[in-house]
């Protein structure tokens, strides 16, 4: 069963997006999450909220539009988590957890619909700032660095936060954390790293369910080991990068790009092995350096007393 999503604009999209096709998303992202040996809870809850909607008369799309996300969070069997992609999916067209799932997320193609901004710009606003996705840029403040871009002037940079804000309905870019720190919303370096040395762990050992992503695969092997993990109320997805960058790298058996998925919302973070500096070596998860650097001292500090 393949889901297609539309495209359009919008203010089109708002109008083509019915609950159908939502339940239509909510359905297979049940189904892949089953076959990635998920938590059964978890699949369960994405059958009943597609079961939820399509008995539903009221337009999911009209709620959302005059009650905002309070609105579909108060629909029997969507939480937080779950109304958040729906109002994604109702907003872009675009059903991210989807993507993530089928291993389909290519930033540049992504950043290139957003009208305004082209194939050409995209890579030039991707290549150097590291993007894996467009949910990167509100939740990892990319606002102070699209400034510092070279080679992009004002106009082009107004062109890029004009046509983010008005297709993805996203909030002004937040301020810069200071260096070292993480807000409340994220989850801890030790946590991440955990993740990550979970997912090597089981991908190495060949105790993981693979997928066929639909990028940078023309043979259509299904070589993409994806690890589903809670740790607490948490719902975390692991994979190797298989982006534009990871191949030209080399790195699509060492960067782990971690999907965060939970009622305080949706993240995502990168896991790298340090190639220089202090850490050296070590994994370390990328723009939080700091905090590794702070993590690495605690585990040697506990080792040497122990």
């Amino acid at each position: 069963m393949n889901i297609i999503i539309n495209q359009s604009a919008p203010s089109t999209t708002q109008q083509l997006i019915t609950n159908d096709d939502i339940a239509a998303a909510l359905e297979r992202v049940a189904q892949l999450l089953d076959a990635q040996e998920a938590n059964p809870l978890r699949v369960r809850a994405y059958c009943v909220a597609a079961a939820n909607l399509r008995s539903m008369q009221r337009s999911a799309a009209t709620i959302y539009a005059q009650e905002g996300l309070a609105g579909l969070q108060a629909l029997p069997g969507i939480g937080v988590s779950i109304a958040q992609w729906i109002a994604q999916m109702i907003n872009t067209g675009r059903f991210g957890l989807l993507e993530q799932l089928q291993g389909e997320t290519t930033p540049e193609p992504i950043v290139a619909t957003v009208p305004g901004i082209g194939a050409a710009l995209a890579d030039h606003i991707h290549t150097p700032l590291d993007i894996e996705s467009l949910y990167d840029r509100e939740n990892a403040n990319y606002g102070d660095r699209l400034d510092a871009l070279p080679g992009c002037g004002p106009r082009p940079l107004r062109s890029v936060r004009e046509s983010l804000a008005g297709r993805f309905n996203w909030r002004p870019f937040a301020a810069p954390q200071p260096k070292g720190t993480a807000s409340a919303n994220q989850p801890t370096v030790d946590e991440l790293l955990d993740v990550d040395a979970e997912y090597c762990h089981k991908a190495r050992a060949g105790q993981l369910p693979r997928i066929t992503p639909r990028c940078f695969n023309s043979t259509g092997a299904a070589w993409l080991p994806i690890l589903h993990t809670e740790r607490g109320a948490t719902h975390y997805t692991a994979l190797y990068s298989n982006t534009v960058r990871a191949h030209e790298f080399g790195m699509t058996q060492d960067w782990v790009v971690i999907y965060r998925d939970d009622q305080n919302g949706h993240g995502q973070w990168t896991v790298v092995t340090a190639r220089h500096g202090p850490l050296q070596g070590r994994r370390i998860v990328s723009g939080r350096e700091a905090e590794c650097q702070a993590y690495y001292m605690r585990e040697r500090t506990y080792a040497a007393v122990v």
